[in-house]
């Protein structure tokens, strides 16, 4: 008899286990519930992998290094994987992705692994960049160990199929034969420069102190090196993963500014119409691109952006951070890595593409192929307003929520704004229970400028979460937005009229209601339309 209520108990628990027996998931247990006619907050989970925003099924993305590979036609994406547990000196071999669009990916395995013991000095690899020359693949990159006389080195690996790869054993640039440090010196990144030759800059600091700067090497055959000086950096702060490159009639460098300033860690570039002025960008400025935010690609929530072209479109990769201790069953889920401590490193792989202004200012939009892979509409229905007439939201706290979204979604619709002043959102994990909420607010900064804001609303919502915030740009001259959101499990990225991008982590997305909201004064919110895969 006890082994019958025993097994009783066991299958209860089993059967809660599946159906989700908690009150927050008031939906998941009913299978003749509808759910299309529902609105409570509901706790879904990310998939193990990721499909548009790429995340492999064991481990994260680390730094991106993106090379376009002319012989095949197709992009290929070279990063740090992340497993969850590292070993203590041996981590982050170099995997890689292949892509023709930016939005399908083909996992390529394992390139490089890292060293075969705790005492070789590429025992863990950091961030490099990847070349072609007359048929032979290069992967220069960070050979990293503490064990080592110098921490960090830079070193290279060879290939002729892109498959199989042997490092140069005898060959590496060390810092302190150069006057840097043998701590840092790291991130090489290559290119064509005006003079026709190969150079390449890596992160580091003087040796014996002071502020960070990039040195300078440059070569003919991409296997001799002459060392050519430094370049300074911004004030005290290192420039992480730089990315050099021409676009049309500029030159570029686009940056991963690491400090401890929560408002400066962010992807930026600078620009100017040689190699030689964008040197001086640095060793003469800062002198900021021409944009009015510094150059500011994206929110925190992208980060080691690197570029690559095929010769027509410039593409961007970088990470989108995962949040710690981010118990999805909780309402409080995304609060961690935005309300003011530091992103975790690595995440999953998110990709822009890069638009070029014709003062030289860059933006960033939506991958073209996103939009038909997004290419199965589904309904978008009105389930709850407040203050909501015909398609105008009118008074503060005006809102109106639409039905359940996928677990992959792509949301556009434009709203005109009655003023200079009005201020909308856009909220997702949202059901008419929740005490908490969580909503990307395009706030008016002054008159003629806004900035993406990220809030927990809601009765229990803390308000404006300090560390997830976007970047200034400039107000709509007929102040029409038109917005578009990409979204893959817990992965977001938005667009505003090929002005603004912004990508975020909210986890709980998939399968909860999504609402847009006014502040005051009055908006008008037309074309509405989702989209799946």
């Amino acid at each position: 008899m006890k082994t019958m209520i025993y097994s009783m108990i066991c299958a209860i628990s089993v059967i809660c286990g599946f159906t989700s027996c908690s009150s927050d998931d008031k939906i998941s247990g009913d299978p003749a519930k509808d759910w299309a006619g529902t609105t409570y907050f509901f706790a879904p989970t990310d998939a193990q992998a990721f499909d548009t925003y790429y995340m492999p099924s064991v481990g994260r993305v680390g730094d991106p290094m993106p090379f376009y590979d002319a012989r095949t036609g197709d992009f290929k994406v070279l990063y740090l994987q992340e497993f969850i547990n590292n070993m203590t000196y041996r981590f982050h071999p170099i995997w890689a992705v292949s892509t023709k669009d930016g939005a399908n990916y083909e996992s390529m395995g394992e390139l490089l692994a890292y060293g075969a013991n705790d005492y070789q000095q590429d025992a863990a690899l950091g961030t490099g960049s990847c070349f072609e020359k007359d048929g032979t693949y290069y992967i220069y990159y960070t050979g990293h160990n503490g064990n080592c006389k110098n921490r960090e080195v830079v070193m290279r690996a060879t290939s002729t199929d892109f498959k199989t790869w042997t490092k140069d054993e005898l060959w590496t640039l060390n810092g302190p034969d150069f006057g840097y440090s043998g701590n840092d010196f790291r991130d090489p990144q290559i290119f064509v420069a005006d003079d026709n030759l190969y150079h390449m800059v890596i992160s580091t600091y003087p040796n014996g102190g002071g502020d960070p700067v990039f040195a300078e090497f440059k070569s003919s055959d991409m296997k001799n090196w002459e060392h050519v000086g430094r370049i300074r950096m911004i004030w005290d702060r290192m420039l992480e993963c730089p990315d050099i490159f021409k676009m049309g009639d500029y030159w570029y460098i686009v940056f991963s500014e690491s400090y401890r300033a929560s408002w400066s860690r962010k992807v930026k570039y600078m620009v100017a119409s040689t190699y030689e002025g964008l040197k001086s960008c640095l060793n003469d400025g800062p002198k900021w691109a021409p944009d009015g935010h510094e150059g500011v690609l994206d929110s925190r929530a992208f980060y080691a952006g690197k570029t690559a072209s095929n010769g027509t479109d410039r593409y961007i990769w970088g990470w989108c951070p995962f949040r710690s201790g981010a118990d999805i069953h909780e309402k409080n889920i995304n609060v961690g890595a935005g309300d003011g401590n530091e992103p975790n490193w690595s995440g999953a792989l998110v990709c822009h593409k890069i638009i070029q202004h014709a003062d030289g200012t860059l933006t960033l939009g939506a991958v073209p192929a996103m939009a038909s892979k997004y290419n199965q509409t589904v309904s978008a229905n009105v389930m709850e307003s407040n203050g909501y007439n015909g398609g105008t939201l009118s008074g503060d706290g005006a809102y109106v929520m639409y039905n359940r979204l996928g677990t992959a979604n792509h949301i556009s619709f434009t709203v005109k704004t009655s003023n200079n002043w009005d201020k909308f959102g856009i909220s997702f994990v949202r059901g008419t229970d929740s005490k908490k909420y969580y909503t990307i607010v395009v706030n008016p900064e002054d008159e003629n400028h806004r900035k993406i804001n990220f809030e927990q609303e809601g009765a229990e919502g803390k308000g404006f979460i300090e560390g997830i915030d976007g970047y200034w740009f400039e107000r709509p001259a007929d102040n029409v937005y038109n917005v578009d959101i990409y979204t893959d499990n817990s992965v977001l990225t938005l667009y505003i009229n090929d002005i603004c991008a912004y990508t975020q982590r909210i986890y709980g997305i998939q399968k909860n209601c999504w609402s847009i909201n006014n502040y005051g004064g009055s908006i008008t919110v037309s074309d509405v339309r989702v989209s799946q895969q």
